[in-house]
């Protein structure tokens, strides 16, 4: 699998993309620095950001780079296990984790960037 560049972490400065680089409904994965991996979803001008990992045995979601959504973008894909996660909130509602949370990452949309903020 192909591996994201990896952005220099510069806390609540640093810029994953332009909200434009993700499509509408989308989602794109990122790697920052000496952090977890973690991604964004699009859907609309809101965008949820989530570390990189299942919380039914830590594997990464996606099977190729920055997909992580179902083929109708309803829901994020664990890949190896087929759980299904809520866009908006991480939380599982289908699958071996039924009822655990993708863990969330503070991001923000500042002048057409998406933006870590934490």
């Amino acid at each position: 699998m192909e591996k994201p560049e990896i952005i220099e972490d510069l806390g609540r400065d640093t810029v994953l993309c332009a909200l434009s680089d993700i499509e509408d409904p989308g989602s794109k994965g990122f790697r920052v620095g000496r952090r977890e991996r973690l991604f964004v979803v699009r859907k609309g001008d809101d965008v949820f950001a989530y570390m990189n990992l299942c919380p039914h045995q830590g594997v990464t979601l996606d099977w190729k780079p920055d997909a992580f959504l179902t083929s109708e973008a309803e829901y994020i894909l664990c890949a190896v296990h087929g759980a299904l996660f809520e866009i908006e909130d991480g939380m599982c509602v289908y699958g071996p984790c039924l009822g655990r949370s993708l863990a969330p990452i503070e991001v923000r949309i500042e002048d057409g960037n998406i933006m870590l903020d934490s």
